[in-house]
């Protein structure tokens, strides 16, 4: 069976290069990095070289790099260490309804300690409006973080003019880039942000990996970790040197490649909309038409449910993800789908399909033909559909199942 990888913006696999370089950390420069003998040393300079090469990739200095194992931990350390140094001169954090849940919990958890927060709404498109944030800023901001561009429906945001606006107002900006980077240009000074989270299994690097970028000169409290005096007193613990010198890989070989891949990849998102729209009626487009990322395609389906969808897809060797939670075992749809006024019976119905290094064009061919009949299977069987012969009364008045119907 075919199998056809439409889901990206989950994980990337890792490229053979960087593979090659983690596992020669793996077998040769294995020292600690904070050792002094030669194996030690190797280790440093491996550590060094991928500083430099991530820093280079977001056009920062090598010393405002922070590696840790993720974007969560990054966007954590972002947040708490803005909030926690700062609370002398404010108590105020926004941010937007379409966050990552790892930005949003964070924020929430620290409104439960005193913090004042301010969740901005976003329109039809998940875009955050410059003028709200503007009028949501007061004396006690301290922290503003807005993502790039989002996990669920591609939207880029625009972050140049919010963070021109903070530093008008003395207040710093955190941006989560980490569905952005290596698919748009990603520079830390022509964003003009504070403080920037990557992560390394987005770019075709290692889970387990990632980056915070925090500018020379920001308040920020030093580690969230007691221990040792690692990454300059920043992030204590042994640092993961395989990983993160794939890390430094996977973010040298995207940059090179970003503008080429880019128009590549547009290409391939615009025809697997457009066939999406032509070939299967009552389809919602999700997210901005065009200042999306270019390889982000996402949809709504009325009168069916994304789980079901997947499910399908998956028996036909197409991998993709869903905008409704289901899938976690919760019966709300997505935060961000509802964020951007999608009903709760639409929002069910969403598939986030995102495009990588190894989609074709005969990718887009393969998803239709198989698409297009398991979509009219689905709502033929689907009591949600006005025009169904599906029997709901005698097939599923007293069902108990919930998550794992296919219905």
């Amino acid at each position: 069976m075919r199998r056809v990888y439409m889901d990206h913006s989950a994980t990337t696999p890792v490229r053979p290069e960087v593979v090659e370089v983690m596992l020669n950390c793996l077998t040769e420069k294995f020292g600690n990095p904070s050792s002094l003998h030669y194996f030690g040393r190797l280790g440093r300079r491996a550590l060094d070289e991928a500083r430099e090469k991530v820093a280079n990739a977001i056009g920062a200095k090598p010393e405002e790099i922070v590696f840790t194992s993720g974007g969560t931990e990054a966007d954590n350390m972002a947040i708490h260490g803005v909030a926690m140094l700062n609370q002398n001169r404010g108590n105020h954090i926004i941010t937007s309804a379409v966050e990552h849940h790892a930005v949003l919990n964070t924020v929430k958890a620290l409104g439960k300690q005193g913090f004042t927060v301010t969740i901005l709404p976003v329109d039809k498109y998940g875009m955050v409006s410059v003028e709200d944030l503007a009028n949501a800023i007061t004396d006690k901001t301290i922290l503003i973080t807005i993502m790039h561009a989002n996990n669920e429906v591609g939207t880029v945001q625009p972050i140049k003019e919010m963070a021109a606006l903070a530093k008008a107002k003395g207040v710093l900006f955190h941006t989560d880039a980490v569905q952005s980077m290596g698919k748009i240009p990603v520079n830390v000074d022509e964003l003009g942000v504070d403080l920037l989270t990557i992560s390394g299994h987005k770019i075709y690097g290692p889970k387990g990996v990632g980056a915070l970028y925090i500018r020379k000169g920001t308040r920020w409290r030093q580690s969230l970790f007691h221990g040792g005096a690692q990454e300059r007193l920043r992030r204590a613990g042994t640092e993961n040197v395989p990983g993160i010198v794939a890390l430094g890989k996977a973010c040298e070989l995207a940059v090179q490649e970003l503008d080429k891949e880019a128009v590549r990849l547009t290409g391939i998102r615009d025809k697997l909309i457009q066939e999406v729209m032509e070939k299967i009626a009552d389809v919602r487009l999700t997210g901005h038409p065009t200042k999306r990322l270019p390889n982000h395609a996402s949809f709504c389906f009325e009168f069916i449910e994304g789980e079901s969808m997947l499910l399908s897809m998956d028996m036909k060797g197409i991998a993709a993800s869903s905008g409704s939670a289901c899938t976690s075992g919760s019966l709300e749809p997505s935060h961000v789908l509802l964020a951007m006024g999608i009903p709760h019976e639409l929002a069910h119905g969403s598939i986030r399909l995102t495009l990588g290094r190894d989609n074709t064009m005969e990718d887009v061919d393969y998803f239709i033909e198989n698409m297009v009949p398991i979509v009219e299977r689905l709502r033929a069987m689907s009591p949600l559909n006005p025009d169904s012969e599906f029997d709901f009364e005698e097939n599923c008045a007293d069902c108990k199942i919930s998550s794992s119907c296919h219905l």
